[in-house]
């Protein structure tokens, strides 16, 4: 349904007054195929909030794979924000995500590098 709005013409990185934007916003209660339908239309997938949260994060905290998944294919930085998605599978000792994100910031560099 979001992506009809999407379509009709609301701006795909529409934000809050928290600036929280929707695919942060889908990413925070965990709807999976709003945050996919964003993407495809081109959803910042780093664009942090107010407060320094990216969608990763977001992800990150709510330990959701298959949302980290969509948003790692879109690439989404383990680094943007503060804190970061990296640093929040730290802190919340997420070691099987923390080699995701590193594993992924790895293939990053082996492709630009």
């Amino acid at each position: 349904m979001l992506a009809a709005y999407v379509d009709a013409g609301i701006p795909v990185n529409l934000t809050n007054t928290n600036g929280d934007t929707l695919v942060m916003l889908a990413t925070y209660y965990r709807h999976e195929e709003a945050v996919a339908a964003l993407i495809a239309r081109g959803a910042d997938v780093n664009r942090h909030n107010k407060r320094g949260q990216t969608p990763l994060a977001g992800a990150v905290f709510k330990n959701d794979t298959t949302i980290i998944d969509l948003l790692l294919r879109a690439d989404a930085d383990p680094h943007a924000g503060s804190p970061s998605a990296l640093e929040t599978a730290r802190f919340f000792k997420r070691e099987e995500l923390e080699r995701q994100l590193q594993q992924h910031i790895q293939r990053r560099c082996s492709v630009d590098g």
